[in-house]
Formats: structure tokens, C-alpha cells, sequence
């Protein structure tokens, strides 16, 4: 499914955003029409549309529009919500925007999800606090990472401190607390909520050097919720602690929006 503007979108209007591929998004994991965290993916969307396109996004919009694209399906699926201009040509992105909002739905996967084992690279997002379509860096090095056994890569700067996933955050606990990299990385919607209930949570500096002092390691985002890490590179986690089971309820705590 995927909806323009409230209408079924057509291949000549999707073509521009494979083409061009400029435009920010937002991904939600929604629940019988509920959603954990629905004003933070709003107040994302309007934030980045003004970094992306310098103008306002009418949030009460967005949330018809996706409440008409979604209509009465039930149980759990991801909705995926992208603003893009159509009219944006490869050779004048200079010209004045009009944003459209796009909407489109996928299955959602198993809960909870299964453990991961992530190889680190050095790369930084463009645009890091930003949630944009320019995928291709994190894409390539996700490819890489699978083709040397891995799931995903964890993404480092130049002196080997961590800062995100290729779409994810990360986080540690290193026994007493949990810590999230203190790096430019995207401020993840499901982040941002552990942050806000899990009274032990500090943002630090984490180095590759210093994972050998963590007792656990874990992904973070609206689609996997709190996702074990079994390995970065050769650092091996344990795939069941407490520390996932504490934050999954208190996460599954938090009261979900109405769509």
C-alpha cells in the first residue's frame, strides 16, 4: 500500500523520489491503531522538514493522512511516512519546495526480535540528526557487514568511538547503568523513550577499547523495540540479561497514542 497525498500514488510520481532520493521519513511500529511515541515521530517530521526543505509541516495533516492510508487494519505493522517533493528536478533542488506526504505500510517482524552480531566500520552519516532517504552509506556498509557474517554494522568515528547502527541506535550497560554514545547520531524516536524511563541512563563516550567493560549491548528502534547484540566484532555479549527484560517492560509500559 502506499498512499500520496490521501490517494493511491502512481509510478510517475514515485519515480522522482527513486530518482532523486531527497526527502526525511519517519518509521512507526503500530499496535491495533496504536502507537508508542506518535508526537516525538510528528514533531521529527516537522523538524526535519524544515532542516530539508525550509518550510512547516502541518502535523494534523500527516496524522489524517496516515489514519487514512492505515483505515481500520488491526494487529501489529510498520508505517512508514516520507515527505518528498514529486516536482524536485536532479538539476534545480534550489527551487522552491512543496512537500508531499507519502505513506506506505509493511508487516511488522517477530517480537521480540532475534539477537544480532554487528562489525564495526568507520562512517558518518550525512546529515546525522536528521531521519533522510540517503541510505546508500548505511545500506553498503549493513551489505558489507553481512558478507563478512555479520547482521549489521555499528558505525564509529576515526578514533574508534561508537556512535549509531545503520538504522538504529545502540546502547550498553555496563552493570550499574545504561549509556548511549555521546555522538551526533539520530535522536531514535524509541531512544529517546528508554531515556525517559529508565531511571539509570547516562550518554558517554564509548570506545570499541572499552567494550570489554560492558556486560550487555543492545539495538534500539521503533521496529525491533530492544534488540540483544551478541558481537560487536570480536566482543561477544550475552544474548539473555536482565538489563533487556527490565527496559522491554519499560518500554511496554509506556502508553501508546491513538493513531
Amino acid at each position: 500500500m502506499a498512499e500520496l497525498n490521501g490517494a493511491p500514488a502512481t509510478p510517475g510520481e514515485l519515480q522522482r523520489l527513486a530518482l532523486v532520493n531527497y526527502g526525511h521519513f519517519t518509521s512507526m511500529r503500530v499496535d491495533d491503531q496504536h502507537v508508542r511515541g506518535l508526537t516525538h515521530h510528528m514533531d521529527r517530521l516537522v523538524k526535519d522538514c524544515r532542516e530539508v526543505f525550509g518550510t512547516e509541516l502541518d502535523r494534523d495533516r500527516v496524522r489524517e493522512l496516515v489514519r487514512h492510508a492505515v483505515g481500520g487494519q488491526s494487529g501489529p505493522f510498520v508505517v512508514r511516512v516520507t515527505i518528498f517533493d514529486p516536482a524536485l528536478e536532479l538539476g534545480s533542488p534550489g527551487a522552491a519546495a512543496e512537500p508531499h506526504v507519502l505513506v506506505t505500510t509493511r508487516s511488522a517482524g517477530a517480537w521480540p526480535p532475534a539477537p544480532m552480531r554487528a562489525q564495526s566500520v568507520v562512517y558518518t552519516r550525512d546529515m546525522p540528526l536528521v531521519k533522510h532517504v540517503g541510505l546508500f552509506g548505511a545500506i553498503r556498509h549493513r551489505r558489507n557487514a553481512q558478507l563478512a557474517g555479520f547482521d549489521d554494522a555499528l558505525f564509529t568515528d576515526s578514533a574508534a568511538f561508537t556512535s549509531e547502527g545503520a538504522t538504529w541506535n545502540v546502547g550498553f550497560f555496563d552493570g550499574e547503568q545504561v549509556i548511549w554514545p555521546d555522538a551526533e547520531v539520530l535522536p531514535g524516536v524509541t531512544m529517546r523513550l528508554l531515556q525517559q524511563v529508565h531511571e539509570e541512563t547516562a550518554t558517554a563516550p564509548v570506545n570499541l577499547g572499552a567494550l570489554g567493560r560492558m556486560q550487555a549491548a543492545f539495538a534500539a528502534n521503533t521496529a525491533v523495540g530492544v534488540r540483544p547484540i551478541t558481537a560487536i566484532d570480536h566482543f561477544e555479549f550475552p544474548e539473555k540479561h536482565e538489563i533487556f527484560d527490565v527496559l522491554r517492560t519499560e518500554y511496554a509500559e509506556i502508553p501508546p497514542e491513538l493513531l
